[in-house]
Order: C-alpha cells, then structure tokens, then sequence
C-alpha cells in the first residue's frame, strides 16, 4: 500500500462528512487534503482511542518528534510520506501542524471550560488552523479567505461539540461553557447522565444560533475571487449545516445518540454545491 493509498483509505474509513468535499478536486489537490486530513485523524485518534493517558502523551510526543523528521526531510511515517510532497507547494508551515497537535493535547489536559472564550482557542487550534491549511491548499488569492477559513473551521468544531455531547460525555469531556451550563440551569451531571430537560434545550438552542451565526460570519467573509477555489469548503458548509438543522428538527435528541446523514444525501449536497455553490 503507497502512502498516498494509506491517507485514502484512512479517509473513506472515518466516513467523515470531510470526505465528501475532496471528491471534485484535481488529483495533486485531493491527495494534499486527504493527507492533510489523515494527519488530523490520526492524532485525534490517539486521544480518543488510547485509554491510557500516560501513552497517549508518548504517542503525541512521537507524532511531534515525527513532524521535525518531516520538515527535515526524513518522513518515516505513511501519513508524512504523503503530506511531505505537498508542504512547499501549498505552504503547509510546520507551526501550523503542530498547533493542530497542540490542540489534540488539550483533550488529555481539560475536560472543562470556563466560557466561550476559552472554548473557542480550543476550536481554533483543532479546527480554525486545519481551515487555514485547507484554504491554502484549495486555493487563496485573497488574504481575506483566511478570514473565512478560520471562521469556517470554528463553525464546523462548534457543530460536533453539538452533534457529540453525549459521546464526549461518556468520556468524561463536556465542550459546552461552564457559565452557559449555569446560564441555562443545566448541571454537569445533566449531561455525564444523559437527562434531557427544558433548560437543556434552551441551552442547545443558544449553541445552535451561535454556530448558525459563526456560518454566516464566514461565508459573508469569502471574497467571490476565491469562491470556486473554496467550493469543497463550501461543500463541507452544506453537509455540516444541513446536519445542524437536522439535529435542531430531532429536539437535540444528542446526549443519548450520533445524529447523521446518509452517505447519499451528503454526496447530493456535494454535487449540487460543487454543480451550483
């Protein structure tokens, strides 16, 4: 298996809604993005998947250690055989690659956060700064695009914290703000239990706006020079909110269940943004 077969395979696998997007692009693009993005699934994998925290941390360090051997040009690793080619071209900086694994880190150091403010360096550094990348990789002739990128990842980081309460309860991580849980009277163990409520919907309607909010904020930021450049991001922006008003349709039934969408409508809303966006 080559390593571009690796990153391919490591992308499909995940059934991440990501996939879909790099579907359109031209082959040297789509093999930079979906190296890009096992990277990213790589790492996330080591924190979510590695119940001893002591080894996650010496498989973050590898990974870390891994990236200076990149930059040096001595890649070891499938996932960096197949980013390596693309960092020059695309200008894929190696602080930007591990402040991606920096904010990997987070997870085994929180499990909290005080307010939004807090929450949204997280998302920023797991999610803005993959947006960053992406952007650059698809095509930025404006530096307004970076706007929209870091803007867009936000968006989309926002919409797992909703799709995942549940699951990231029964690990012990609640993303949603320490004083929006107290604004809306929902404890913490409303959550770690799986209790739905009144308050609880008030309160996931409030991160459903704001989420909303944060997509409009980004795509009124794309400047129309680089809009075709961005559709796959655009792609990514119609599965992820067609997700959201799904989840808001079910009630915010998310502490007990993973709302998604089926492989065939996340591919009819890739071809009609790609066809139309």
């Amino acid at each position: 298996m080559t390593p571009d077969e690796y990153c391919q395979q490591k992308a499909a696998a995940s059934g991440s809604s990501f996939y879909y997007s790099f579907l359109f692009l031209p082959p040297e693009r789509r093999r930079a993005i979906v190296a890009l993005y096992a990277y990213c699934r790589e790492i996330d994998d080591v924190v979510d998947e590695t119940a001893d925290e002591n080894l996650a941390r010496v498989k973050l360090a590898w990974w870390r250690s891994e990236l200076a051997e990149t930059y040096a040009g001595r890649p070891t690793h499938p996932v960096t055989l197949a980013l390596a080619p693309h960092v020059e071209p695309y200008g894929l900086s190696r602080e930007r690659l591990e402040a991606i694994l920096d904010g990997m880190e987070m997870d085994l150091l929180q499990t909290r956060y005080l307010d939004f403010r807090a929450l949204e360096r997280y998302c920023h550094l797991v999610a803005g700064i993959v947006g960053l990348c992406a952007a650059d990789i698809f095509g930025r002739t404006d530096d307004r695009t970076s706007e929209y990128a870091a803007a867009l990842g936000l968006a989309f980081q926002l919409t797992n914290i909703i799709r995942d309460v549940g699951e990231d309860a029964r690990r012990g991580r609640v993303y949603l703000p320490v004083n929006e849980l107290q604004q809306f009277n929902v404890p913490v163990a409303d959550i770690l239990n799986a209790r739905y409520s009144e308050n609880f919907t008030r309160l996931m309607t409030f991160q459903f706006e704001r989420a909303e909010a944060t997509y409009e904020r980004a795509l009124a930021a794309l400047p129309d020079a680089d809009r075709r450049a961005q559709r796959p991001g655009l792609i990514m922006a119609a599965i992820y909110r067609a997700l959201l008003e799904e989840i808001r349709r079910d009630g915010f039934q998310v502490l007990h269940q993973r709302t998604s969408l089926t492989p065939i409508r996340k591919l009819w809303l890739a071809w009609k943004t790609w066809t139309f966006g």
